[in-house]
């Protein structure tokens, strides 16, 4: 039995609908998972394949998906099943035919994604772990919004930088900047708020009929600050996008300087990814944090 055979059977199972792939292609775009589209020539999901020891990712994904799917808020692929065959795991998601973008459609994507953060719980994190790309991402549960930002966000990746070898002064005045988080939020209290954790222009599209969805999610709960900077961090959002949402759920005056601070968590992130000028750019990041401080 071939892993395509495992699949379906494994669709059929958890759909209670006989499903036989008849054709699978491949589809360009992602950066870490191989995706195709399989089809019995009816019904056509999406399958991400990666190797068998990625299954914890597709697991921590599916159950992301599942998080933002229920809050029936801003639209996300429905996840149908995630395992493992032979030596690949995979994750199956329903298809989505997509369409173009309008200035109506990002409208949309700004109120849907204020309806999702007014879905807030009493703690920060996740019931798991999971991924930022493919670097882990702690979520512990915790009360403390700057204690979970210092240890599990920026800590985790200024620890993670150290371990693999980059040193020198961006860990000791990342470090330093850990201290002094409390200097950011004198006069804000986030709630924690359920995010989409990877929310750059990479990470949603529009459907053939308009609507907006999202996909590709680092879920956690936390400030929705942090998923609104992302949107800045490198473009593809629209003036619309940002006045739609800043008039379902206005953002705080200290935003303005806050989107640096969870910003820098991102490209820590692709520095230890990637390395090259992300280094240079978190450097330049944390010293303008500092001097605010200073």
């Amino acid at each position: 039995m071939s892993h395509w055979d495992d699949i379906a059977e494994h669709i059929t199972n958890n759909t209670g609908t006989a499903f036989e792939i008849t054709n699978q292609d491949s589809i360009s775009g992602g950066c870490i998972s191989s995706a195709f589209m399989i089809t019995n020539g009816a019904e056509k999901y999406f399958v991400k394949l990666n190797q068998h020891n990625k299954a914890d990712m597709f697991k921590a994904e599916f159950q992301g998906l599942n998080e933002l799917y229920k809050t029936h808020t801003i639209h996300t692929p429905q996840p149908v099943c995630t395992g493992v065959t032979g030596d690949q795991c995979y994750l199956v998601l329903e298809f989505l035919e997509m369409g173009s973008a309008s200035h109506a459609g990002h409208k949309i994507l700004g109120q849907k994604l204020a309806a999702l953060h007014l879905t807030t719980r009493e703690q920060f994190g996740w019931n798991i772990n999971n991924t930022i790309g493919s670097v882990p991402q702690i979520n512990d549960p915790s009360s403390n919004w700057i204690e979970f930002w210092k240890n599990q966000r920026l800590g985790f990746q200024l620890d993670y930088a150290r371990k693999t070898g980059q040193g020198g002064q961006i860990i000791e005045r990342g470090y330093q900047l850990c201290e002094s988080l409390e200097y950011f939020f004198t006069d804000y209290t986030p709630d924690a708020s359920l995010l989409h954790g990877d929310l750059w222009a990479g990470n949603y599209a529009f459907l053939k009929n308009g609507d907006p969805v999202v996909f590709d999610p680092a879920t956690y709960y936390g400030d929705r600050e942090a998923d609104i900077a992302m949107t800045e961090l490198f473009g593809g959002f629209s003036p619309e996008f940002y006045a739609e949402y800043n008039h379902c759920y206005p953002l705080d005056p200290g935003y303005k300087t806050r989107k640096t601070l969870y910003n820098l968590y991102h490209i820590l992130n692709h520095m230890n990814m990637f390395g090259g000028g992300y280094r240079s750019q978190a450097e330049h990041m944390i010293d303008s944090l500092l001097s605010e401080i200073n």
